[in-house]
Parts: C-alpha cells; sequence; structure tokens
C-alpha cells in the first residue's frame, strides 16, 4: 500500500507526541510505501494532478520508538501523481484550504481518502456540531451562530448562566476560546468588536455557547473510527487557563466513557460515517458535544501513554481493509467487463 499524508511540514513535527508521525511510524513498519506534502505543494501539469512529496525511505528495521524513527528517517524528494497512491491521509492543521479540496476532487473516485472531500467541506468548521441540535436532543449546549453584535449581546443579558463561551468560527487547537462573564457586560462590546469586526471593514462569524457546568474541570476527547469510539483521555486545563487543549498547557489522564457519552458516540457515529468522516475527534463536557474536529485529531500518543496501547494500529488496520475492498471491487469489475466482452 502507498499512502500520501497531506499535513504539515516534516520539519514541524514534534516527535515527542505527534499523532500523524504515529501513524506515518505505523505504515513504515509494516512496509508501506509513505509520502508527505502540503497543501502549498499541490499542482496540476497535463491534466494530472501531482504532488511534490517528501518520500521516506524504506528502511530495513524500522526503530521502535517514535522519536529515533522521526531521527533516523532519511528522506528525498519527488513529484508524484496524487491517483497512483492508494490512500490520502489528510492531516493538515485547520483552517482548511478550500483550494486544496479542489485539487483532491480530481482524484476522489481513484483514491481512498480519509477523510472524504465532501465531509471536510461540510464539517471543517464548528457549525457542523452546531447542526447535530435539534428541539427533540440535548446532545450540545444551547448555540449561537452569528455576526450580528446587536444579536449577541441580547443572547448575553438573556442566558440563565452567569457565564458563557465566546470563539471564533474556524478556531482550533483552542486558539481564541474566551470566557466571558455578566459582570464584565462593559467589555464584551469592544470584545465582540475584536472579534467579529476585521480592520478592513468586514466581519466574522462567531459562536457563543451556554457554559457547561464543570467546564473548568476540563474536557474528554473521544476519537472516533468508523464510527465507533476507540480511545478517550480526559484533558485538565492548567492552572492559569481555562481551556483544556494540550497546546495550552493542559494535561491529560485516564477515562473511561461513561453510559451517556457511549450514547453521544451511538448518536452521532452514523452520520459521521455517512459523511465519510470515519477518523474523527470529539470534544465533550458533562455528556454534550462541543466540538468535532476533522481534519487533523489528535490524541493518540497521549491515549497509548496513559492505556499502554496503540491506537494507530486500529486506524492503520481500518485503511487496509478500505483499500482491499475498494481493490476487490475493481477486480471484481474488470473480470465481469471480460466476461461480457467475451461473450
Amino acid at each position: 500500500m502507498n499512502i500520501c499524508f497531506l499535513m504539515y511540514p516534516w520539519e514541524e513535527i514534534n516527535p515527542e507526541n505527534d499523532t500523524s508521525l504515529a501513524l506515518i511510524h505505523e505504515c513504515a513498519k509494516r512496509k508501506h510505501g509513505v509520502a508527505l506534502c502540503t497543501p502549498a505543494n499541490l499542482t496540476i501539469r497535463n491534466s494530472v494532478t501531482s504532488a511534490f512529496c517528501t518520500v521516506i525511505n524504506k528502511m530495513d528495521k524500522v526503530p521502535a520508538s517514535l522519536k529515533s524513527f522521526y531521527k533516523q528517517a532519511s528522506l528525498r524528494e519527488e513529484m508524484l501523481p496524487l491517483a497512483g497512491f492508494d490512500v490520502i491521509f489528510m492531516r493538515a492543521n485547520p483552517p482548511l484550504d478550500p483550494l486544496m479540496l479542489n485539487f483532491l476532487d480530481s482524484v476522489k473516485d481513484d483514491v481512498f481518502i480519509i477523510n472524504s472531500i465532501q465531509g471536510l467541506r461540510e464539517a471543517n468548521n464548528k457549525l457542523y456540531t452546531a447542526a447535530f441540535g435539534d428541539s427533540h436532543s440535548n446532545i450540545i449546549p444551547v448555540t449561537h451562530v452569528s455576526k450580528n453584535k446587536k444579536y449577541l449581546v441580547q443572547q448575553i443579558k438573556e442566558s440563565k448562566s452567569d457565564k458563557m463561551i465566546l470563539k471564533p468560527l474556524n478556531g482550533f487547537g483552542g486558539s481564541g476560546v474566551i470566557l466571558i462573564e455578566k459582570s464584565a457586560m462593559s467589555n464584551i462590546k469592544s470584545l465582540l468588536d475584536f472579534y467579529v469586526t476585521n480592520s478592513d471593514g468586514t466581519s466574522n462569524y462567531v459562536i457563543l455557547q451556554e457554559y457547561i457546568e464543570g467546564a473548568d474541570e476540563g474536557d474528554v476527547r473521544i476519537l472516533l473510527l468508523n464510527g465507533e469510539p476507540i480511545g478517550a483521555m480526559r484533558r485538565i486545563p492548567g492552572s492559569d487557563d481555562h481551556r483544556s487543549n494540550v497546546s495550552a498547557g493542559g494535561s491529560v489522564a485516564k477515562h473511561t466513557l461513561t453510559k451517556q457519552e457511549k450514547a453521544l458516540c451511538k448518536q452521532i457515529g452514523p452520520k459521521l460515517v455517512k459523511d465519510g468522516l470515519y477518523f474523527v475527534g470529539i470534544d465533550v463536557i458533562g455528556g454534550k458535544l462541543v466540538e468535532v474536529n476533522v481534519m487533523s485529531p489528535g490524541g493518540i500518543t497521549y491515549m497509548n501513554k496513559v492505556y499502554k496501547t496503540k491506537i494507530q494500529c486500529q486506524v492503520i488496520d481500518f485503511i487496509e481493509s478500505k483499500v482491499l475492498d475498494k481493490l476487490q471491487a475493481f477486480d471484481r469489475r474488470s473480470r465481469l467487463r471480460k466476461e461480457v466482452q467475451d461473450a
């Protein structure tokens, strides 16, 4: 199997805790061909979509640790056609580059892409999470998405809670997430000016969300594969930050899924699979869904450490099965076409 990781540059990988590196390492251990490219390295020549790739040369013996593998990996640069790969694994960091998806549209029928192009288009921002809620569902906190500052201020005033969460629609890694309080209403209008209005006169959508009791104790990151949970961890905020993202200084601990969290996964799993979102990270507080991460969900290395497991093995097993299904379907179609042709 040949797999292309469409992600951030090799030089930006943190070998201590990078989920993408754990996945690449597992592929290398299985002797699969592995290449990396960034969205900026996509190109089209003679109607063929290609990429300037960093190819990892195969090793006779792959080091057991991620740090040793990263240090010893030998790389070369090649321009390669994307349709020649069996898999394209989307691991680019948010925000989503829509031009990247336009390039990939030309190969989506030839290559298994995880996550799917259409799924990424629909779910790359926090609107996707908001769409899970309805009048008969209580799986997301009360959520407002708007760029109307007057409306947002009114919702804050009418909220039953003294606290709410404000965040940009396209933020990631906890960036821009702030806690606002009614006791500081005099500052809220200036905050909305900062978040909503750009210097050029354009405006941004923001998300205003009810504060969930217990959020100060952290959240739960759950990884789902093909709609099923395969790992979870509790993320605990640092002493001087309300955000629990590890990138924002949070720490991790073991977590056993509650009955409510299992029910949540069961409820949203089928939609994720239907949308081609096979490998997803969701963030949960108090049993409620607060975020769906579909571009480069992380957490594998942390979960592996606290549970002494290897979650990346399950992910690569799944990808291998999807590629095998695709190849078998192609072979069957070829045999049947030949049978008709020879009749």
